[in-house]
């Protein structure tokens, strides 16, 4: 099953590589349209596989119209699948956000609210805030990240998450890059716990299309009161995963 997806992430890159020269973006309403496709051996959220451990392809699309005043609105979506929940085959979402500068001080800032949408499984549903404060030294981008939901976590009555993560990354040169990521998803409700997620990646520009070989791990073990069991731990624990994807 594993080379299967590997062919088919060969073939995406293909495909993907024939659109590779930029065209210029549409206007509309003032503001332009961008997107993204990406192909992926799994989709990792938080240091959890959101595919079974990659028994089925990750592809996701995104859609963004930005205006030039920093706001934009778009719509994602995404192969999904969790043994314990056999109707969930995908989520998509729409999104609303502001980004910007705070004046002269090189930080920059940028607010996102998501709505998570399981088709055919909507008791699922939820929405968070993503909120990031980022600034640049030389090479090096460093960004904090706040994202607390909006109402229940994944439908669970009286579940409610936050986020906390540090998001560093170093630009090397020639298209190559360094990052990662280092948070806490903090669970509060009863019988709820929240873990510890990190990431570290290999990132690499050409052909107009962007490579990612990123390692994920958490801290989740047999004591965990939501994720311990074998299933639990099985979608938490460390992996390898490669990504193909293209913007435009």
């Amino acid at each position: 099953m594993k080379t299967r997806y590997s062919m088919l992430l060969a073939g995406a890159a293909l495909v993907l590589s024939q659109t590779a020269l930029a065209e210029e973006k549409p206007e509309v309403l003032g503001g332009t349209i961008g997107g993204s496709v990406k192909f992926a051996t799994d989709y990792v959220f938080r240091g959890e596989s959101e595919t079974v451990s990659g028994e089925i392809p990750a592809v996701q699309a995104s859609l963004t119209w930005t205006h030039s005043t920093g706001v934009y609105l778009g719509y994602f979506g995404s192969t999904n699948k969790f043994e314990g929940s056999p109707d969930i085959y995908a989520v998509v979402g729409p999104y609303l956000g502001k980004y910007g500068s705070i004046g002269d001080t090189g930080f920059n800032y940028n607010v996102m609210a998501f709505s998570y949408q399981y088709p055919g499984a909507n008791r699922y549903n939820y929405s968070e805030l993503y909120m990031y404060l980022d600034r640049n030294f030389g090479p090096v981008n460093l960004k904090l990240e706040v994202t607390p939901t909006l109402d229940d976590w994944f439908g669970v009555n009286g579940w409610k998450g936050v986020n906390y993560a540090i998001h560093p990354k170093v630009t090397l040169g020639d298209g190559w890059g360094i990052d990662g990521s280092f948070g806490y998803q903090d669970l509060t409700g009863h019988g709820a716990e929240g873990w510890t997620h990190w990431n570290v990646g290999v990132t690499k520009q050409m052909w107009g299309l962007n490579f990612d070989l990123r390692y994920h791990d958490t801290d989740i073990d047999r004591g965990h009161k939501v994720y311990g069991s074998h299933d639990g731990r099985k979608i938490f624990k460390e992996r390898v995963v490669f990504a193909v994807s293209k913007s435009f």
